[in-house]
């Protein structure tokens, strides 16, 4: 048994009070129920940070609650505990926030109560150290957020956005009870933390590898990959404060869940590449779709889009810890977006005399490129010899990276004097390479001792790093120049066609009949 109980775990406990003081007062004004509300999510964060303390300083093994083979466990250790304080933090500032946002509202108490519960099953789920923990953690997140996506109950848009999502999500749901009976069959097990040493001692088998595709096929619905991405462009419909929890461990639940099974799931070639495949198309098919959206919220939603995605290729790459470092940026800076949306109404209406918008020119472009990829290589060079040789995709990743940087260089500064763009490219390259390997070698030393490094690529994953790193580099290029071609009648369509997300979630739309979803009386 285990000698400690890491405080993180009771994190979820100290929401259930307020939980049950919504059930009783679930409408309107419903007293101090959201000072309460506020006060429980910063109880929980403060715990799980404590527990975050606790397993830094005392290195508390991992728990299981209870035993026998379908035990509902947790875990504790630096992912799971860094995760809950994460989880923990935007919930308690989604809370505040939502003090007043539904001021007066008719189902005030019950949207509070809502959220808290919500919250309480993504603590779960982020230090779930079983998988049948993990299936029944995600089961109630998706039972309580399609009630948050029906707040407004007789709007056929929250209606249509609520049933596409309950379809995915609960379609991942499905995959992931798939993958906890295929692994327990072969492997007698189903402790995430025991699933990997069973794998190498044996091999995945045919039931094994079957389990790891359905992780990831479970993964893959629930960070709305391509093409089954259209949930999280409409759940614009909810209330704000649901689109910000969105991302407190639940559209990056995919992610969560593939660093927690990591040492499994890296063991099949397969499914590393279907990683890489999957989750790149979908970066860059995001990033692109994007650039056309005019309204913020659904602009956020596809660039979260494009993040998952980003996301799956650095599992895909088996750059575990960059991927849990990428879930804790994203989520800290795509909440705080959501939250300040409205901010960007006011700050537009403040620009009385906008500035003619520079054209950038191909020169431009190519040199501020080749600048920032030569500043790349020569920092990546400094830390190879001052903290060891970098695997060849963390160096790709890091490409990928300084694309997007030449890429909002060239365009931010298009027609200025050369010696602006030169100067500017430097500096942004510099922070950029620096930052980079310098959070790299942090998260490498926090989490890299929990997860496997990342392996030595074979043919396949050479190749796929070679057309990922192409892709992106052509795309940045293009967005780089959009102002030139996005309004050329030869690419007027184009820009249409990208507008409408390539009518993917219109397919998906008629597929479920949500074009047929009126409203109820």
């Amino acid at each position: 048994m285990p000698d400690a109980l890491a405080l993180s775990m009771l994190a979820p406990l100290v929401l259930v009070p307020v939980i049950l003081l919504a059930l009783a007062r679930p409408g309107k004004r419903p007293g101090s129920l959201p000072r309460w509300s506020e006060g429980a999510a910063f109880a929980s964060f403060a715990i799980a940070l404590a527990g975050l303390v606790q397993t830094a300083v005392v290195s508390s093994p991992g728990l299981t609650l209870l035993d026998g083979p379908i035990a509902l466990g947790l875990r504790s250790d630096l992912v799971a505990a860094s995760m809950a304080s994460l989880v923990g933090f935007i919930g308690w500032i989604v809370m505040r926030y939502s003090r007043t946002y539904l001021d007066g509202e008719a189902r005030e108490g019950a949207f509070h109560g809502l959220m808290l519960t919500t919250l309480a099953a993504v603590l779960v789920f982020v230090q779930a150290g079983t998988l049948p923990t993990l299936v029944i953690a995600t089961f109630a997140v998706g039972l309580t957020l399609k009630q948050l996506l029906l707040f407004y109950p007789d709007r056929p848009e929250a209606q249509r956005a609520a049933t596409k999502f309950s379809r995915v999500w609960f379609a991942g749901d499905v995959m992931l009870a798939c993958a906890a009976g295929l692994l327990y069959a072969k492997f007698g097990t189903l402790d995430v933390t025991a699933l990997p040493a069973a794998a190498t001692a044996t091999g995945l088998g045919l039931a094994g590898t079957l389990g790891v595709a359905a992780i990831v096929a479970a993964a893959a619905l629930k960070t709305a990959a391509f093409p089954l991405h259209g949930w999280l462009t409409e759940v614009m419909e909810a209330p704000t404060p649901v689109s910000a929890l969105l991302h407190a461990g639940i559209i990056n639940s995919g992610g969560v869940l593939l660093i927690t099974a990591a040492g499994l799931v890296q063991q099949s070639t397969g499914a590393m590449a279907a990683l890489v495949m999957i989750g790149g198309f979908t970066a860059l098919f995001g990033a692109a779709v994007m650039l056309t959206q005019s309204a913020i919220k659904t602009a956020l939603a596809w660039s979260t889009v494009s993040q998952m995605g980003f996301m799956l290729l650095q599992c895909g790459l088996g750059l575990w810890t960059l991927a849990l470092l990428h879930i804790v940026a994203h989520s800290l800076y795509k909440a705080h977006a959501f939250l300040s949306s409205g901010n960007a109404v006011a700050e537009v209406a403040s620009i009385r005399r906008p500035g003619p918008v520079a054209v950038p020119s191909v020169p431009a472009v190519l040199k501020s490129f080749a600048l920032a990829l030569a500043i790349f290589a020569a920092i990546a060079t400094g830390f190879t010899f001052a903290f060891g040789p970098k695997s060849p995709q963390a160096l790709a990743l890091g490409a990928i990276l300084i694309f997007g940087v030449a890429y909002l260089v060239a365009q931010g500064l298009a027609g200025r004097a050369p010696a602006a763009l030169t100067t500017r490219t430097i500096t942004a390259a510099l922070a950029a390479a620096v930052g980079y390997f310098t959070f790299q070698t942090i998260a490498q030393a926090i989490w890299g001792p929990l997860l496997p490094a990342a392996p030595a690529p074979t043919e396949l994953e050479w190749a796929l790093l070679v057309v990922a790193v192409a892709s992106f580099g052509l795309v940045a290029f293009a967005q780089a120049l959009f102002p030139l071609w996005a309004h050329h009648p030869a690419t007027a369509g184009l820009r249409v066609h990208l507008a409408n997300g390539l009518y993917m979630n219109a397919l998906l739309d008629r597929a479920i009949g949500g074009f047929r979803i009126t409203t109820t009386r």
